[in-house]
């Protein structure tokens, strides 16, 4: 296999090891991010680990609705963001490879109306073509807000 790429059983799939190949440079994820609505919504990727991915939001002017809480669709940004770059990641030992969400929903569980919001993403099920993610998102007091899924789509560049 190519790189750090490893059989494993609980996903049925060969994967990286990690989701991350090399030593990550957060900064330089940040400045990949740092575009279209992640921009616009104040997201950073915080930590990367060998099976999840956490990145932050602020709750702000910028992410809450008319009532004055987290709007959902800001939620379901974070949650996209993190599972997408981490398929990528994973993927991204072949340079051809892309990734796209094909279908993502979430639970709203708490409101939140101020502070930040943290998310953590970690794989469900890791299949070639397909990435099924779980996304949690907890507030400053580290209260579950928002439970989200996410299915990835990964193939090249034709795909």
């Amino acid at each position: 296999m190519v790189g750090l790429r490893r059989f494993l059983p609980q996903y049925g799939c060969f994967v990286n090891k990690y989701i991350s190949q090399a030593p990550v440079d957060l900064v330089q994820i940040n400045q990949g991010i740092n575009l279209g609505i992640e921009k616009v919504l104040g997201i950073r990727i915080i930590a990367i680990g060998p099976d999840f991915i956490c990145g932050e939001m602020p709750v702000d002017e910028r992410t809450r609705q008319p009532f004055g809480i987290l709007h959902g669709g800001a939620s379901i940004v974070l949650a996209e963001t993190l599972g997408s770059w981490a398929s990528y990641m994973i993927a991204s030992d072949d340079p051809a490879a892309r990734v796209a969400g094909i279908e993502v929903s979430g639970s709203h569980v708490r409101s939140v109306s101020s502070g930040v919001v943290t998310a953590v993403a970690r794989p469900v099920r890791l299949g070639r073509s397909v990435h099924f993610w779980r996304i949690d998102i907890h507030d400053q007091e580290n209260n579950l807000c928002c439970s989200a899924k996410l299915t990835v789509k990964v193939g090249g560049s034709k795909d």
